[in-house]
């Protein structure tokens, strides 16, 4: 009957998981939870990074993307079930991305809104890309 009852509150639990949005901000970044870059090479050389996360291009300079590869990429740095947090530009693209791997997938995504502009007005010093 236990077994029981917590497989009902873990399948729950799931079924009412959604994406977290939250403001970009360096308080954010000093909780330690993998931030995914989805911006486009030519946008990290621009601005720089947030130190230590991960450069992983959804959307090319056209605007195609290759969901396959990115998820093969992405499954590299986090685990399905652990919280990570994209980031962009702006935080539209990230909207739009952790809806698709948090309510298609079941990833476990934060969006972080404003994205790498709302940090670099608030005065974070990005990392260079290299």
């Amino acid at each position: 009957m236990r077994r029981v009852l917590f497989g009902l509150m873990v399948m729950g639990s799931l079924l009412f998981a959604e994406v977290q949005h939250i403001t970009a901000s360096e308080d954010f970044l000093k909780k330690g939870i993998t931030v995914v870059d989805i911006r486009t090479p030519g946008e990290w050389r621009e601005t720089g990074i947030v130190k230590g996360s991960h450069t992983i291009m959804f959307f090319d300079e056209r605007g195609g993307y290759d969901v396959d590869n990115f998820l093969i990429e992405l499954n590299r740095v986090v685990k399905k079930d652990e919280p990570f947090a994209l980031i962009c530009r702006t935080g539209s693209r990230t909207a739009m991305i952790s809806d698709f791997l948090d309510k298609d997938l079941g990833y476990r995504v934060i969006n972080l809104q404003g994205g790498i502009m709302n940090l670099m007005r608030s005065g974070y010093k990005t990392t260079a890309y290299r």
